[in-house]
């Protein structure tokens, strides 16, 4: 260890598991989503019999990392409030800490790191705010995504009942005149293609908040030099004792 810094952790083992559990599902869910809005490649192999199920596979594969998801956020949401390590949750109310926080964080960026009033040992209010909307953007893209799945089982039935589509209408039916409001109000009657519309505009404000997520990280970690780009691999980072908080 660097004399004058000091071994902070950061992520528990479970975090990181699932941080990049998320990671690869992401990368598993835009590769197949986008085949399935607009097939853009075809298997190598040539027997028609098999190569007329890309897109089942692509389905298929869609929705378990799907469900991956869904297990996941769940996971998260309760680690907010019931965390033993660190309770997002108290970053997140608006106290005039947090709020102070967040904008000295937000100064530090801006400024590259000019003016540096905060304490980075510990996950700030930016960071917090930042994951927050990214776990809100998911939400609405299992929403959606749900909504497109159960709108293909037209019969009302499924392998496992019609309880299950049923299920599904009455937790996802509300996205359809949300994303008509959003993105075809001036079409006329909601339908089915506001969703997927909606639905496919989100997958790039999440590739967009992805790309700013490790440029901060990268950011972070030569500016600061504390190494926190390795906060996701091994749990902890590294913070100069004698700091300023």
């Amino acid at each position: 260890m660097k004399k004058g810094y000091k071994r902070v952790e950061r992520m528990t083992p479970a975090m990181r598991v699932i941080h990049w559990v998320n990671a690869i599902s992401m990368v598993v869910a835009i590769v197949t989503g986008l085949y399935i809005a607009a097939p853009y490649y075809q298997t190598f192999i040539a027997e028609p019999a098999v190569d007329k199920y890309v897109m089942a596979w692509n389905r298929w594969g869609h929705f378990i990392v799907a469900i991956i998801f869904d297990v996941t956020s769940i996971i998260v949401a309760y680690l907010y409030f019931f965390s033993r390590f660190e309770k997002p949750i108290k970053k997140l109310l608006p106290t005039p800490k947090n709020i102070k926080e967040f904008f000295a964080v937000l100064l530090n960026l801006i400024t590259l790191n000019r003016t540096k009033k905060f304490d980075s040992s510990h996950s700030d209010s930016f960071n917090t705010v930042y994951f927050t909307i990214f776990h809100l953007l998911l939400a609405w893209m299992l929403f959606t995504g749900l909504q497109l799945y159960v709108h293909g089982l037209e019969s009302g039935q499924s392998s496992i009942g019609s309880w299950w589509p049923s299920l599904l209408h009455l937790a996802t039916d509300w996205t359809i005149p949300v994303s008509h409001t959003l993105v075809g109000a001036s079409t006329g009657v909601a339908s089915i293609m506001d969703v997927r519309i909606v639905h496919h505009i989100t997958m790039w404000i999440i590739i967009t908040w992805v790309v700013f997520h490790i440029y901060y990280q990268v950011w972070r970690t030569i500016f600061w030099q504390e190494g926190d780009i390795a906060i996701a691999f091994g749990g902890s980072k590294f913070v100069k004792e004698d700091k300023e908080a």
